[in-house]
């Protein structure tokens, strides 16, 4: 059962973190942990159009997940979508100026809570 213990507590330890993450990123900067990954992802790949499924690959969220939180990130002006002329079934998407705004400040509160989460979690969690 030790093995089991240590995936709970992974579990407990990781779900403390991303609701923790969740409330803050929510009150201080009006976005979810979801939608700060996705243009922390965006802002990593450094690149003006990231395919939708590249984007994907990398990340927790299914294409439907991630499609809805680009959607909600494209509504308030923080990433543009824009179809693939050589391929209709591809989706580009790129981070917005504004984006890149809201993300280097929620950047701070982001690393400031895994800081403070991770710093006194168990070392084999």
């Amino acid at each position: 059962m030790e093995l089991v213990d240590r995936w709970r507590s992974l579990l407990t330890c990781y779900n403390e973190i991303a609701c923790h993450l969740d409330r803050e990123l929510q009150a201080s900067h009006g976005i979810t942990m979801s939608e700060f990954e996705t243009l922390d992802r965006l802002v990593e790949t450094a690149c003006d159009d990231c395919r939708m499924q590249d984007l994907q690959s990398g990340m927790y969220l299914s294409q439907s997940a991630l499609s809805r939180t680009v959607a909600r990130l494209e509504k308030h002006g923080l990433a543009e979508r824009t179809m693939c002329a050589a391929d209709r079934r591809g989706v580009f998407v790129k981070i917005t100026d504004a984006g890149r705004d809201l993300h280097a400040r929620a950047r701070e509160t982001h690393l400031a809570i895994l800081a403070e989460h991770l710093d006194r979690a168990p070392a084999d969690a």
